[in-house]
Parts: structure tokens; C-alpha cells; sequence
């Protein structure tokens, strides 16, 4: 007797899914996470919904930097906007910008301007430069700029000196400037001499120079003056000849007739600036006058145009060469603390009181090249795009976070924060851009769309992008909002723990649904390529609605929901029929 196969019942099973746990580009995922997203949110968790409309603010040509004060800046076709209207700042170069914030002020780099937001008609070139034309006096004085009568260089004291006379003592090493009390009897020194270089112009230097301004000199008659010094007090006006003083002893005066004095105030080529403790930061990796540079700089406390003030004082700019090699690649104000990115390097800036500043080195991921504008801080902890991943960091060494990613490769970032959203826009290896939300409270990750955005700023409750066309509310409470929201959330492989032939019989899904709103579902089988679609729902309010599935045996699905409108998702419930293994 012929021995038939036994046959087991068939029995189903109803699997939930009430939790959806966001995005995670893997070949095996968990109940309720996605293998692919679009324009979904975190904002409902542990509901699936759809993200908010975005707005149009404006068409953009050219766009460069922006910015979030108490109102926002950007810059479009080189032109400087502040709180919705133009300044007066329209003729900055073409290109990207980074603009900084430090006061009421905005500066603009690499161009090196700045605008005054508390006073319009401030505003102008960080940098200055004047050449004089004619005669240049040079006279000893006082720090006021008051000259002093002419003094007796000897190498010993005069005899009979008047009171307030000067004397040159040029017995040392290094002469020393006394003068003479009649009162006290003796000769004082004065710690420090002064000179006073005084032009033909007219009210021109003040309006280009200040005092304290660090400045260097060239084409000066005697070369003690050429370099860099200080403006210690500075002159001139309608009927006055321009003067500035300076730091100097002059055993004579001096009128230089030939040749052309040139004064300067400068700053440095800058790759990336930030604003921290009152000062401008920056950095720079390169070569300048035939030497390779690799330093980090500060500006003169509270004066963002002065980076070469040194007077021996805790308030001085401040330079420092870094022995790590490679470009810098980022820079942020993490903490109170400056801190300065290569590809495989933290440099951390210890600010001090004193003027003594102090630079430390951590060797592990830092900012990927292109990616400066990833650098954002969330609920204080500091995440930024490395090479390999994203960085979250506290303080200690660089933690990964995306993992959920996948093992896609990204580049060109920019990430702005919204609440506890961190938003990246970055360039896949096909040359795609894609739009990822990291949701630091849940861990969570989703996609939402191929959007290429260059910048972002937040300006309140609202986070504002800035892609190569166009100026955008990712929130949609400023600008024309888009009509809807089409979203997709595609699923994994579906029961693939179970050995046994199965078949789907029919979904549950629980759903609000705005009027007008639409999904349609669809299932792949087994990989083959082929999305079938299954159905369409369209209701208004929340139910459970059941879709049946027309029964097709496999050993894998995947399930992919596309919608349009608001949508909120409650649960999924699967009613799976197992069979036996006999197909």
C-alpha cells in the first residue's frame, strides 16, 4: 500500500504592528521599522504620520550664506538681506558665504564685511588701507599724541637740566627715554616712548582707522616702524593734518619726502569662523607668502576687526600653529568652547582669562571634507557627518548614529535643528541628494526626500533651508505652503523567520485620514522586483479598515504604503494563513 504525505491544517495568525520605529536601510530590520521612507515624521511617535507642509518663502538666484538673529539674513546674488528687505551691502563677491553673528553684528566671510542689524548705515570692509601721499612727519610724543620737546641722546646724564627735559640714557644695551624732576630731583623713566606720524591728508585716517586698531606699516623711512603695531591714539580733521601714534623712540625728528608709507589693518584668509566668548574664531590651512600655514586665530575681545592687536594684554588676538597635518574641514561653538575639525582630528581651544589660551588634540572622526555645515548642536549634545558615519559627541570621544543608514556612502552635508530633530541633507554615491530627521530623544531615523539643501537656519519655532533655487520653512509657518504631502513607507522582508509556505489573507489597518486623503498599498513577493498593488483606502476621520489580499503563497513579502494627504497610522494587523511545506 502507497504511502500518501500527511497534510497539516491550516491555521492563521494575526501579527500587529502598533509601534513604527522610523528607518533602517538593512536587509534585516525589526517589527515596525522601514527599509526605505518618504516625508514621514517622528512627531507622532509611536504613530506613523506624515511630515508638515513645507513652505515657499522665496526664488532664490545665486544663493549664498544665511542666517538666523532676531530676524533672518541671507545673501542672494551678492547682496546682504536682513529682515525681509535688502542692505546696503549688494556688491559681495560671487560664491558660498559664512555669516557670523557677534552682537548686533553680522560679518560675512570670505569677503570680510560686516553690517551693523542696530544701525543700518554701519556697515563695511573689516579690513582698511592707506597709502600716504607727500610728506610724513615722524615726531616723539606722548601717548595723546602730544610731542615732546627734542631730547638729548648721550650716554650720560645732561647737566643742569630744565624741568620736563628728555634725555636718550644710550649707555645700555637698549636706550631708555627719562626725563627730568625738578621737584623729585632725579631722572624717571618712561616705561614706554611713543612717535607720532603725522600725514598731509585731512580727516581721512579717522574715518578708516581707530584707536587701539592693530596695523602693520611698510615703506616707512626708518625701519623700526615698518611691521606691525598699534594705534594708540589717532587724529585729524577739517584743517587738521591726519596723525596716528605708535609705539616707538625716536631720538629725533624725522620728515620722510621720498618713497610711499603704507598702513594696514588685516585680517586673515579664514576657512571657517565661528563666534564664541565675545571673539571671532578661525581657522587656516594653506600657504600665504611662500610659508605653509596650519594655525588657528582670535580677534581682539569684542572687536571682530582686529586680529593682529597685540599690546601685551588679556584682551590681545591671539594666533597658534597646530602640528596635525591636513586641512581643516569645520569649526563650532560647542559648549562655550571653540572647537576646530580635520578628517581625524578635535582641536578644543581652552579659553583663558589671562590671554593664555590652550589648544587640545583628540585623534578620532572628525568633520568629513564638505561637510563643515553638518556641525550642529542638539539638546547639547554636538552631531556632525564624518567619513564613515554620523558623529554624535559630548565632550569625550565621537559616538556612531547611523547605523540605521545603512552602508550607503554620503557626502556634502548641511543639517539644521529643529526642536530635538536634527535634519541632514547629503549626496549619495550616485550622486542623489537625500533629506534625513534623526530624532535624538527616540533614536529614530527617517527619510524624507531627495530635497538638496545648501543651508539652514532655525529663527524661532521654525527651521528655514536654503537649496540652490529657493528659500524654504521646513515648518510651513512662513511662505506659501505646498498643497500636500505625498509620503511612502516600504517595509522589510515580512515573515521571514517562518521555515513554512504562507500566504497574506488580508490587512487591518487603523487610520485617521483627513478629507481628500488617499493610500494605496502595495506588496512585492519574494523579491521579484514587481510592486502589486492592492488596494486604495480613502476615508475621513479614524476606523479600522480591512483590506483583503488575494491569496498567493511565498516564502517572503514586502509591503510598501504610498499616501497623499494627512495621515496618521495606529497599527498594522497581518493575517497570515502557514500552510505546509508542500507547495
Amino acid at each position: 500500500m502507497a504511502l500518501l504525505p500527511k497534510l497539516q491544517n491550516e491555521y492563521a495568525e494575526r501579527v500587529v504592528t502598533d509601534v513604527f520605529a522610523g528607518y533602517r536601510h538593512k536587509a534585516r530590520i525589526g517589527e515596525g521599522e522601514f527599509y526605505d521612507t518618504k516625508n514621514l515624521s517622528s512627531a507622532y511617535y509611536p504613530l506613523l504620520g506624515n511630515r508638515k507642509k513645507r513652505a515657499r518663502v522665496k526664488s532664490m538666484k545665486n544663493p549664498g550664506g544665511l542666517l538666523a538673529k532676531e530676524k533672518l539674513a541671507f545673501v542672494e546674488d551678492g547682496t546682504l538681506w536682513y529682515d525681509g528687505a535688502e542692505t546696503a551691502l549688494s556688491d559681495l563677491a560671487p560664491g558660498e558665504k559664512q555669516l557670523v553673528s557677534m552682537g548686533a553684528t553680522i560679518v560675512i566671510f570670505p569677503d570680510k564685511m560686516y553690517y551693523n542689524t542696530a544701525d543700518p548705515s554701519d556697515y563695511g570692509s573689516l579690513e582698511a588701507a592707506y597709502s600716504a601721499a607727500g610728506a610724513v612727519e615722524y615726531s616723539l610724543c606722548r601717548e595723546d599724541g602730544t610731542v615732546y620737546p627734542a631730547p638729548t641722546l648721550a650716554e650720560t646724564a645732561p647737566d643742569s637740566p630744565n624741568d620736563g627735559a628728555l634725555w636718550i640714557d644710550s649707555s645700555g644695551s637698549t636706550r631708555t627715554l627719562r626725563q627730568w624732576s625738578a621737584a623729585l630731583g632725579e631722572w624717571s623713566e618712561i616705561p614706554t616712548a611713543y612717535t607720532r606720524l603725522r600725514f598731509i591728508s585731512e580727516g581721512e585716517l579717522p574715518q578708516m582707522f581707530h584707536k587701539y586698531d592693530g596695523i602693520s606699516i611698510s615703506g616707512a623711512a626708518i625701519e623700526t616702524y615698518n611691521g606691525d603695531h598699534v594705534i594708540y591714539a589717532i587724529g585729524g580733521g577739517a584743517g587738521e593734518l591726519d596723525y596716528i601714534v605708535v609705539a616707538g623712540l625716536l631720538d629725533r625728528a624725522v620728515t620722510q619726502t621720498e618713497g610711499t608709507v603704507k598702513l594696514a589693518r588685516k585680517v586673515p584668509d579664514l576657512d571657517y569662523v565661528i563666534e564664541c566668548k565675545n571673539r571671532l574664531w578661525g581657522c587656516r590651512y594653506g600657504i600665504r607668502e611662500g610659508k605653509n600655514l596650519n594655525e588657528i586665530y582670535c580677534s581682539a575681545l569684542g572687536d571682530f576687526k582686529n586680529w593682529r592687536q597685540y599690546m601685551g594684554l588679556s584682551t590681545d588676538s591671539w594666533t597658534a600653529s597646530v602640528g596635525s597635518d591636513g586641512p581643516w574641514t569645520g569649526a563650532v561653538n560647542y559648549l562655550g568652547y571653540p572647537m576646530f575639525f580635520k578628517e581625524n582630528r578635535i582641536h578644543r581651544v581652552s579659553v583663558s582669562g589671562s590671554g593664555a589660551h590652550q589648544i587640545t588634540e583628540t585623534v578620532c572622526r572628525g568633520v568629513q571634507e564638505g561637510c563643515a555645515g553638518s556641525l550642529q548642536v542638539v539638546n547639547e549634545t554636538l552631531i556632525y557627518k564624518s567619513r564613515a558615519d554620523i558623529c554624535a559627541y559630548q565632550g569625550s570621544f565621537p559616538e556612531s548614529i547611523s547605523d540605521a543608514l545603512g552602508d550607503e556612502h554620503y557626502d556634502t552635508a548641511a543639517a539644521g535643528v529643529l526642536g530635538e530633530r536634527y535634519y541632514i541633507s547629503m549626496r549619495d554615491s550616485g550622486g542623489e541628494w537625500n533629506l534625513f530627521v534623526y530624532d535624538i530623544r527616540r533614536n529614530l531615523w527617517l527619510r524624507e526626500d531627495e530635497l538638496h539643501a545648501v543651508r539652514f537656519a532655525a529663527l524661532g519655532d521654525e527651521l528655514y533651508c536654503m537649496t540652490p533655487d529657493a528659500l524654504l520653512t521646513m515648518a510651513g509657518s512662513v511662505g506659501t505652503p505646498e498643497p500636500f504631502v505625498s509620503w511612502e513607507a516600504e517595509t522589510g522582508m515580512l515573515y521571514y523567520q517562518y521555515p513554512d509556505r504562507k500566504y497574506l489573507s488580508r490587512f487591518n489597518l487603523r487610520l485617521y485620514m483627513e478629507e481628500g486623503a488617499q493610500i494605496d498599498v502595495y506588496l512585492m513577493y519574494d523579491s521579484d522586483g514587481e510592486w502589486v498593488r492592492q488596494g486604495r483606502i480613502r476615508m475621513k476621520g479614524t476606523r479600522t479598515v480591512t483590506l483583503p489580499v488575494r491569496p498567493r503563497r511565498c516564502d517572503h513579502m514586502r509591503m510598501k504604503l504610498v499616501g497623499r494627504g494627512e495621515v496618521r497610522l495606529y497599527s498594522i494587523a497581518k493575517i497570515l494563513t502557514m500552510g505546509s511545506d508542500v507547495g
